[in-house]
């Protein structure tokens, strides 16, 4: 009777499956999705950008530079100097070299402020500088 106990048991444990392979490959799916993954990134401010007929929706747009209406520059959601946009335009530059630079300019901002600005971001040796507009 014992015997038969037994081997009923042993019959139990090994008819589970184990399945810490599958929970393995499932975190590695995980955490390669996040770290592949873009986000959308903003400015930090809200801009009410000038209307243009010629507006076009870029594809590519993974430093976003705002400047509002007290023509204080924004990067990542945080005020920045203008003395300090083209080192954090290349640091971002360097991190993505294929993203460009989009200028969200606020239709009240000086044009001064905003050519600092384009100047500082093709300083940092990006290629593709746009400014922002919204469509009519």
């Amino acid at each position: 009777m014992r015997r038969i106990l037994a081997r009923a048991t042993a019959d139990e444990d090994e008819s589970n499956i184990d399945i810490t392979p599958m929970l393995d490959v499932v975190f590695i799916m995980l955490i390669f999705f996040i770290v592949t993954a873009t986000f959308v990134k903003e400015a930090g401010v809200d801009v009410e950008r000038p209307e243009a007929v010629t507006a076009v929706m870029q594809a590519q747009a993974n430093i976003l530079v705002a400047i509002d209406s007290n023509n204080e520059i924004w990067i990542d959601r945080r005020r920045v100097d203008i003395r300090s946009v083209r080192p954090n335009i290349e640091r971002l530059h360097a991190q993505n070299p294929k993203g460009s630079v989009v200028v969200q300019a606020d239709r009240e901002s000086k044009t001064d402020m905003l050519i600092q600005v384009v100047d500082a971001a093709r300083a940092a040796g990006v290629a593709k500088v746009s400014i922002a507009a919204q469509e009519k």
